[in-house]
C-alpha cells in the first residue's frame, strides 16, 4: 500500500487549501483516515480523522474550520482546510488503517504566511 498525498503550498493567513491523500495497491477496504501535522520542533498531532462509517475528528485546534472527507470508490481522503491561520503550517501527513495496519504517506506541506 502506498499513499501520496498533494495539494501543499504557500497560502495567506484566512485563506483555503484542500488536500488530497490517495492509497495504491492492493486494498479491499480501508477502515479509519487521517490526517495529522508536524511542525518544526513541536510532536506531530491529530488533525482530524474519519471512520468507514463517516463519524469525524478534530483537533480543537481546527474544530470548525478543517473538513475531512473520504472517497472510498478512489480510495483517497480530503482535508479541507479554511481560513488557516499561522500557526496551521506545518507538514501535513496521511494515514490509513487497513485490517488493522497503519499505512503513512510521506506528507505535503503547508506554510501559511503573508
Amino acid at each position: 500500500v502506498q499513499l501520496q498525498a498533494s495539494g501543499g503550498g504557500l497560502v495567506q493567513p484566512g485563506g483555503s487549501l484542500r488536500l488530497s491523500c490517495t492509497a495504491a495497491g492492493s486494498i479491499l477496504s480501508i477502515d479509519a483516515m487521517a490526517w495529522y501535522r508536524q511542525a518544526p520542533g513541536k510532536q506531530r498531532e491529530l488533525v482530524a480523522a474519519i471512520t468507514s462509517g463517516e463519524i469525524t475528528d478534530y483537533a480543537d485546534s481546527v474544530r470548525d474550520r478543517f473538513t475531512i472527507s473520504r472517497d472510498n470508490a478512489k480510495n483517497t481522503v480530503y482535508l479541507q482546510m479554511n481560513s488557516l491561520k499561522a500557526e496551521d503550517t506545518a507538514v501535513y501527513l496521511c494515514v490509513i488503517r487497513v485490517y488493522g495496519t497503519d499505512y503513512w504517506g510521506k506528507g505535503t506541506k503547508v506554510t501559511v504566511s503573508s
